[in-house]
């Protein structure tokens, strides 16, 4: 099968079950940048509950569309600093986070410029975390819709925020669930943290979503 997605920000479960499902990942990289989508944002579960994590980008002054591939991160915030402290205090107690945190905190502390870049070197990054081995291609040109004759399955719709399409993956233990009970669909961390080794095997059991 092959899946087309967009690259986004430490992508939520449902893309990496059909990603752990997928012959072949294809990144959408023709498209405009859309306001409102996971490319530039994760939920996290906080202490609260649902810890909503945005990554500022620079908008066009004229008000025209930005390609994808060309939109800068905003860097005057330091959105790098808040997201990793939120993460170390969602996941410090968690089973696995020690385990993972020297991988990722670099994205928290190096310089970041393109957020496409970003997207696609944490999607790297979080294969090898998960020991998964998978093919990836790049669009050239923009198609609106897939036929159902396609050789492509059309997953961009994941991506969406703002009307985000349900996906109950299985529960599993999450540090705060005690608190405020079962989130799903949240950030693959999340469940990379709760169950570590386990992640693959949790991600090739889930029921595909998309048939």
């Amino acid at each position: 099968m092959n899946i087309l997605i967009h690259p986004t920000y430490f992508p939520t479960i449902a893309h990496f079950i059909a990603i752990a499902k997928a012959d072949i990942v294809t990144f959408e990289t023709a498209d405009n940048f859309q306001k409102q989508s996971y490319r530039n944002r994760m939920n996290i579960y906080g202490a609260n509950g649902k810890l909503l994590l945005n990554v500022p980008v620079k908008h066009n002054k004229e008000g025209l569309k930005t390609a994808y591939k060309e939109v800068e991160i905003e860097n005057v915030e330091l959105w790098q600093n808040q997201h990793w402290r939120s993460i170390v205090s969602a996941y410090k107690s968690s089973p696995f986070f020690e385990y993972y945190e020297d991988e990722l905190q670099p994205f928290f502390t190096n310089p970041q410029s393109s957020l496409f870049t970003l997207n696609e070197n944490i999607f790297k990054a979080l294969c090898d975390c998960i020991e998964l081995d998978i093919k990836i291609e790049t669009t050239t040109v923009y198609n609106k819709e897939y036929t159902s004759e396609s050789s492509i399955t059309d997953l961009r719709y994941l991506a969406r925020a703002k009307k985000p399409f349900i996906v109950n993956n299985s529960a599993y233990i999450q540090v705060f669930g005690d608190k405020h009970g079962y989130l799903p669909n949240l950030s693959i961390l999340d469940l990379l943290f709760n169950e570590g080794p386990n992640t693959l095997n949790y991600l090739e059991q889930e029921t595909p979503f998309w048939i």
